[in-house]
């Protein structure tokens, strides 16, 4: 029997994956680009948005090309030390820093270097490290999962401010929620990364969504249309309802209830939990009024429009509402509206 190839796991890459092959081109194109137009990218939108799942294809992509060297960091350790470790235990790399004299034993990796003093500080040691990489040709990729306004972080970023204007070959590539990215970006040091590229990811091809449905159940075009519409181009929810109805055998009637049950248990209870008292009443309000004008849900909130703005301009950048018509916002997300509904809808 065929394997599910839909997954309920977060950060795994599943079996199908709907790309963003637009997106992923320009990052890759950026990094490419001699010399580079870029050296940071910063991946954000909400939790099961698929963060995970983009960043992990750009390294595939880049590593088919023998010239990059890609290092995947945990934020919870020591970032400038796990990479010096990283790059110097490749083997290949390991004998470019050898041959260039530079002794990292002080910091327990490589090898000793007979009448080469050790480099004591970690930051030198990156940049001669990276600087005889540069002259074999190499480009190093960092990437950094599920960044938060950590001292590691901000040491990390600080540091590579500095190797990028010592025209260094570094990149990297982080992944956030909005709200972790915007208090890294609000550090008083790290300014330089206002002017960093930031993706924030949006729904999935609803067409290919649809396609991929329809090709692993075979399905008519309009139920595989209409489960595409259900998941509204959430990754997360493409995903959980592929993954029900694989399980009951292609009725994906019967896998809704536990469809919805496990979008609130998963993400929905965790992101109403990071909202402000305001962002809820506005989301509230916004299931309460008929209309999705702004206008009305203002009336509802007995709100003027200076005091709404700033929440609703908050959770468009949270990836909560969708904003795009203008005098009108909805909800982004897959029977959020049930789920407010259903739990903190007060009549």
């Amino acid at each position: 029997m065929k394997r599910n190839p839909y997954t309920l796991l977060f950060g795994k890459a599943p079996s199908e994956i709907i790309s963003r092959m637009q997106t992923e081109n320009e990052i890759i194109e950026s990094f490419n680009a001699t010399p580079p137009s870029q050296q940071i990218a910063m991946i954000t939108g909400v939790r099961g948005a698929g963060k995970t799942v983009f960043m992990t294809n750009v390294l595939n992509q880049l590593k088919k090309d023998k010239q990059w060297i890609c290092v995947e960091l945990n934020p919870e350790r020591d970032l400038l030390l796990g990479l010096a470790a990283k790059l110097s235990s490749n083997p290949e790399l390991s004998q470019i820093f050898y041959q260039a004299q530079i002794n990292l034993s002080f910091f327990h990796i490589g090898v000793e270097i007979k009448n080469t003093p050790p480099i004591t500080d970690i930051e030198t040691a990156l940049s001669k490290m990276l600087e005889s990489l540069k002259k074999k040709g190499k480009r190093v990729l960092v990437s950094i999962d599920e960044v938060t306004n950590t001292q590691q972080i901000r040491e990390f970023a600080s540091a590579f401010q500095i190797l990028i204007r010592q025209d260094l070959p570094i990149f990297l590539l982080l992944t956030g929620l909005y709200q972790n990215i915007y208090e890294i970006q609000n550090e008083k040091t790290l300014t330089f990364l206002y002017r960093a590229p930031k993706i924030h990811l949006k729904a999935l091809n609803l067409s290919a969504i649809a396609h991929n449905y329809q090709n692993n159940f075979h399905c008519d075009e309009v139920q595989a249309r209409h489960m595409a519409q259900l998941t509204k181009g959430y990754s997360f929810a493409f995903q959980v309802l592929g993954y029900l109805t694989w399980k009951y055998n292609g009725d994906y009637q019967k896998a809704l209830p536990e469809f919805q049950q496990y979008l609130e248990e998963y993400v929905y209870e965790k992101m109403w939990s990071e909202c402000s008292a305001i962002d809820k009443k506005v989301l509230v309000a916004m299931v309460k009024t008929p209309s999705d004008a702004i206008i009305d849900i203002r009336k509802t909130l007995s709100m003027t429009t200076n005091q709404f703005n700033p929440y609703r301009k908050r959770l468009i950048q949270k990836g909560l509402i969708d904003g795009s018509e203008r005098g009108h916002i909805t909800l982004t997300l897959p029977l959020f509206d049930a789920f407010i509904q259903n739990n903190f809808y007060e009549n």
